[in-house]
């Protein structure tokens, strides 16, 4: 079993035919030889892993935006710090949203609906081989295929253990209720998302609407943003089966209490941390982020629309549900909800 250097334990233990890993550690101390005494804005040395390159620029004078991410590291970890009281225990499940990419050294935590999409593309240029050149040439239900990305719940316990400790780890997020209505407003408006309709929007209508009609129960195709909100407060729904992915809240697909990330970037935000990422793992050179259109984007006054019809009950009752997200990633409660 490999030891971190500092910090607290990482625990990686074999039980039948799964293993379970425990909170780990903070930064890996760095030896003397590994830091430098020069002074600029960012330094990318030959040899160095995406990882290292960021703890040695730590060190120097920052950047605007190195500055930010390290903001919103140590945030993270103070709010962590004084809301999570209990040792959680992870499974291989938990690490099926960790994106490995060896030849980089990248642990990329990805969340539907915070340009996931886009990253997976990216992430497939990287590791392709060549096979693939630029991003947005890759249609987008490919970069979702099972098996053209490696999971980390893919690797053995030592190999887990050791692309935690040396590689570097970063997660995109968004805004909690402006994420939660794209979500709502992709997979329950938009007609070609048949398969959405018919696994949740027939549950939704027949548990969350007086008296249905017979064609919305057969197609669960006209589901309201309530009932979405209805549905996502019920406590029998998460008793049932844990959230699809689109609408779980980040901490529970990442678990940013148990896994240190070393870069947040935001969707507020995502050229310019995209970007910041692509430097460190040297990659600037093969791969592009890839602009994304903002004509469709779902904004805070378009959420504000959508929330215009819940009642401050329910709209308290979403809020508590989705809290930890708002406090973990420093984002402020939105002033259209009414919650008192």
């Amino acid at each position: 079993m490999v030891k971190p250097k500092v910090g607290r334990m990482f625990l990686a233990t074999c039980v039948g035919s799964f293993f379970i890993l425990i909170v780990y550690f903070q930064n890996i101390s760095r030896s003397a030889s590994e830091q430098i005494s020069g002074r600029n804005s960012f330094s990318v040395k030959s040899g160095r892993s995406p990882l290292q390159t960021l703890q040695e620029n730590d060190q120097l004078e920052q950047s605007a935006v190195q500055a930010t991410l390290q903001g919103r590291r140590e945030l993270l970890e103070e709010t962590c710090r004084t809301h999570t009281h209990k040792r959680r225990v992870l499974s291989p499940e938990d690490l099926r949203h960790l994106i490995v990419d060896d030849k980089h050294k990248l642990l990329y935590c990805y969340v539907p609906k915070v340009a996931c999409t886009n990253w997976k593309r990216v992430l497939m240029v990287l590791t392709g081989d060549g096979r693939y050149r630029e991003p947005l040439a890759i249609p987008a239900n490919e970069a979702h295929v099972v098996g053209n990305l490696r999971s980390l719940s893919e690797y053995s316990t030592a190999e887990i253990n050791q692309r935690l400790r040396t590689y570097l780890k970063f997660v995109f997020v968004r805004e909690p209720f402006e994420r939660l209505v794209s979500a709502y407003r992709n997979k329950f408006t938009r007609s070609y998302n048949t398969a959405f309709h018919k696994r949740y929007g027939t549950k939704i209508i027949r548990r969350h609407r007086a008296d249905p009609q017979a064609e919305a129960l057969e197609k669960g195709n006209d589901v309201s943003f309530e009932e979405f909100v209805y549905y996502l407060v019920d406590p029998q729904t998460q008793r049932e089966e844990p959230f699809n992915e689109h609408w779980e809240r980040v901490h529970s697909l990442c678990h940013p209490c148990l896994i240190h990330y070393d870069v947040v970037g935001k969707y507020e935000t995502l050229v310019q941390d995209s970007r910041y990422i692509l430097k460190l793992a040297g990659a600037e050179g093969e791969v592009k982020f890839p602009a994304t259109s903002k004509s469709t984007r779902t904004t805070g006054d378009m959420a504000a629309k959508f929330f215009d019809k819940i009642s401050p009950f329910y709209q308290k009752k979403l809020f508590n549900l989705y809290r930890m997200d708002f406090l973990l990633f420093n984002y402020s409660v939105p002033a259209y909800l009414k919650l008192r």
